[in-house]
């Protein structure tokens, strides 16, 4: 049988690439973005797809794309997520609770949606990206690093709640990946090869290193994970002691 997967924050980045490798594993795709343009262009580059234009943390708006969609999906990718850099003192309110909104209540208004529907029909997968931040934190990286330690217990307690419905939830937490909001990052040469060279296997992530982990947890193989946050990092987590060594 066909899966339906719905991912947020589609329209480029790594979202895109999560969308075009389910898309080639036979999933029909539901494409959100609140860039309407962006997110149209992405679904017409794929097969079986369509196009839901709508910010995650408009819970009125997500609602309505659910109910477009007239079905269920099986898979939920909650991707979409946004950055506000600054040390935290000189931050405004307003950038802070903007990160908030949508890194956060945006996924828990995302996943309530789906679960609404799964719970229904007995069956179902979330998947949210949290990210290495969750474990160590950046300088200067405002409101992020909270937010994504904060969807990762959300989807350990929606786990909790709802597994006995027959429904999964985990989340990913990505890396330095080459993709995405870092895309500037790693356009400066000497953050790319200090980065690179803090990882153990050697090289920064890619958005198909995470697409691939987000296909192996919906599989069977990854059928009995559920509440669990994987880290895909190259090892980079664990790399205190090699880069920091001792005399």
């Amino acid at each position: 049988m066909t899966r339906t997967a719905l991912v947020t924050g589609a329209a480029q980045g790594i979202g895109a690439e999560i969308a075009a490798t389910l898309s080639r594993r036979g999933y029909r795709l539901a494409l959100m973005d609140r860039d309407a343009d962006a997110v149209n262009e992405a679904a017409r580059a794929l097969h079986d797809v369509v196009a839901l234009p709508c910010d995650v943390s408009d819970a009125a708006a997500v609602a309505s794309a659910f109910e477009a969609l007239e079905t269920c999906p099986d898979l939920v990718v909650n991707n979409a997520g946004v950055v506000r850099f600054g040390l935290l003192a000189d931050q405004s309110v307003e950038d802070f609770a903007k990160v908030v909104s949508i890194n956060l209540v945006g996924v828990y208004i995302v996943t309530r949606e789906a679960v609404r529907r799964m719970r229904e029909r007995r069956s179902g997968h979330v998947i949210s990206l949290t990210s290495i931040n969750a474990y160590g934190p950046g300088p200067g990286s405002g409101a992020y690093p909270a937010t994504k330690s904060a969807v990762k217990q959300l989807m350990r307690q929606f786990s909790l709640e709802y597994g006995d419905c027959g429904i999964r939830f985990n989340s990913i937490a990505p890396g330095f990946i080459d993709g995405g909001m870092s895309t500037p990052i790693y356009a400066d040469p000497k953050v790319r090869k200090a980065r690179s060279a803090g990882v153990p296997i050697g090289r920064l992530g890619t958005p198909a290193d995470i697409a691939e982990a987000v296909a192996f947890l919906d599989s069977e193989a990854g059928g009995y994970i559920n509440g669990h946050d994987l880290v895909v990092d190259g090892g980079v987590t664990n790399a205190v002691l090699r880069n920091l060594p001792r005399e």
